[in-house]
């Protein structure tokens, strides 16, 4: 798993969203550049469509409530064509880099984090988009803390 670099992570906080509040609604919105290799997280409270392309390669992230506390829900797109090999080279991709996605999200909120420590109690669940039953899943990926 590759780590973080810091120094390549954009972090953009939009219209009503501080370092620090509100818990919900905080949606993410991590990019990235193929060719420098930067990535790209806008924090507001709502997806910032404006950085999603048809590659759809962006993972898209909110703060729920449960029935028991806060939860961090990732979304990721798996297809991108109707293509079963695509999806599942796609799919491998994402279940690789999603480690560092999460790690972005993670530091680049941290002041949230920082301010409510319970948070990185909260578990996240990883939704995979996709026509296909197989790569089509909701799957626990730990909790916060296991990305700081």
């Amino acid at each position: 798993m590759k780590k973080l670099n810091s120094e390549s992570l954009n972090v953009n906080f939009g219209i009503g969203t501080s370092k620090t509040e509100p818990i919900i609604p905080r949606k993410y919105t991590l990019t990235h550049s193929d060719i420098t290799g930067e990535l790209f997280l806008t924090i507001e409270a709502r997806y910032d469509y404006e950085k999603i392309t048809d590659m759809r390669d962006e993972v898209l992230a909110e703060w729920t409530m449960t029935s028991e506390d806060y939860a961090l829900m990732v979304y990721v797109m798996v297809d991108n064509e109707k293509n079963p090999v695509m999806s599942a080279i796609r799919n491998d991709i994402f279940v690789k880099e999603l480690p560092l996605a999460l790690e972005a999200i993670v530091y680049g909120d941290r002041e949230l984090l920082k301010t409510n420590r319970h948070l990185y109690k909260a578990p996240i669940y990883v939704k995979f988009n996709s026509a296909y039953p197989v790569f089509n899943r909701l799957e626990l990926w730990g909790t916060l803390s296991d990305y700081k």
